[in-house]
């Protein structure tokens, strides 16, 4: 969950994991440390037509999850970071 500083929601105030309530390391409206954020809306055929999910996981929580999948998740290693 995050809260920022302004309506525009452009520089970050503080960014909550939504499975832990663990609140996350912010410096300069940035976050410090492993984040996985989830932004979709559900379409047709779902039973949550048209609805906005929005969620943080801290890093621990994100490797609980991961650890629960039959299939793994695709890895690759990125040259670039942002």
């Amino acid at each position: 969950m995050r809260t920022y500083r302004d309506e525009n929601e452009i520089k970050l105030k503080e960014v909550v994991c939504n499975r832990c309530g663990k609140k996350l390391k912010i410096e300069n409206g940035m976050i410090k440390e492993g984040c996985f954020s989830a932004d979709t809306v559900f379409g047709y055929f779902s039973e949550k037509d048209g609805i906005h999910h929005r969620f943080d996981l801290c890093e621990a929580c994100y490797d609980t999850i991961l650890a629960d999948f039959t299939i793994p998740v695709t890895e690759t290693e990125e040259k670039e970071l942002c």
